[in-house]
């Protein structure tokens, strides 16, 4: 059984949309990641960091889950990552009311020894030099190393950026930061240019458009379930990236064949992260659930048509 290392956030969120709000909940990019990855059976760890303030109930639920937490440290006499926002109508968009870095200021990330020989590796959104001091780490270079990145770094931090993304072979970002990294307005140069930074493959979320993911000249188009209810977008792009790299890690497979059905198991899973406030939905997701739901992907998607010969 493939092993899978995950980097980000264990953190306190607070949500305000057009359905709601909620106080301090359980939030953060690492958390995100690994309840979805643990939807596949395999073994994983967080590598992460949380203050004296963090509950003991929310390691112990991740633990339940076949989440591996001895490496997230806990800094007693500190505070967790705090992150507040607001979304607009469309949902689309968002308000950051507060940002509280705490212990994530100093955050010296280490990798437990059980996990420094992890196949799969998953960089989720923090500073760049976290996640190269995570590969710095290894004791060999891992089987496939996807990294997740946003706007912030590439505004703050754009060379170290750079750095860790030449070492990776799949980030994903989101269309706006893709343009943002490149300077190119089409996704299909964006992503062209993205490779030539280093990445073999470019997944390019589009939120509730779905997701593309490109490799050298083939590119593949996975769409959003549509949905009846989405309360809350905070922990989606995070909930694909460890569908994503979960499915990989259970199939032991990166092909490019392969990772089309990855785009399609994260795009399922983060289907159900936007039914509820915070971790809720992902905490008592069932596991036929998750498979209905991947029956209407493939009803979604699937089409028979007579091609000319």
């Amino acid at each position: 059984m493939s092993k899978l290392l995950i980097v980000g956030t264990v953190a306190f969120d607070a949500i305000k949309t057009p359905f709601g709000e909620t106080d301090k909940i359980l939030g953060g990019a690492g958390t995100y990641i690994g309840l979805s990855a643990s939807n596949f059976g395999i073994d994983s760890g967080i590598v992460s960091v949380v203050g004296g303030d963090f509950p003991e109930e929310y390691l112990k639920m991740l633990n339940d889950k076949n989440v591996n937490t001895d490496a997230i440290e806990i800094v007693k006499e500190g505070k967790t990552f705090f992150w507040s926002g607001e979304y607009h109508n469309d949902l689309n968009s968002r308000t950051t009311l507060a940002t509280e870095l705490n212990v994530l200021a100093d955050f010296n990330p280490k990798v437990s020894d059980e996990f420094k020989n992890a196949e799969f590796v998953m960089l989720g959104n923090l500073h760049p030099l976290v996640q190269s001091s995570v590969l710095d780490q290894m004791e060999e270079r891992p089987k496939l190393v996807v990294l997740d990145t946003m706007n912030f770094w590439m505004d703050n931090t754009l060379e170290d950026l750079l750095n860790v993304i030449k070492r990776v072979d799949v980030i994903t970002i989101n269309d706006e930061e893709a343009r943002q990294l490149t300077g190119e307005y089409s996704l299909v140069k964006a992503a062209q240019k993205i490779y030539e930074m280093g990445p073999k493959y470019v997944v390019i979320k589009k939120g509730e458009h779905g997701a593309l993911l490109f490799h050298e000249k083939d590119v593949f188009f996975a769409p959003a379930l549509p949905l009846e209810e989405v309360f809350d977008p905070t922990g989606a792009g995070d909930t694909f990236a460890g569908g994503f790299i979960g499915y990989l890690a259970k199939t032991e497979d990166i092909s490019f064949e392969n990772m089309k059905r990855a785009v399609i198991a994260g795009s399922n899973l983060a289907s159900f992260c936007v039914e509820k406030f915070g971790t809720e939905r992902m905490e008592n997701l069932a596991a036929d659930e998750v498979q209905n739901r991947l029956v209407q992907f493939k009803e979604l998607t699937q089409f028979e048509i007579e091609l000319n010969k």
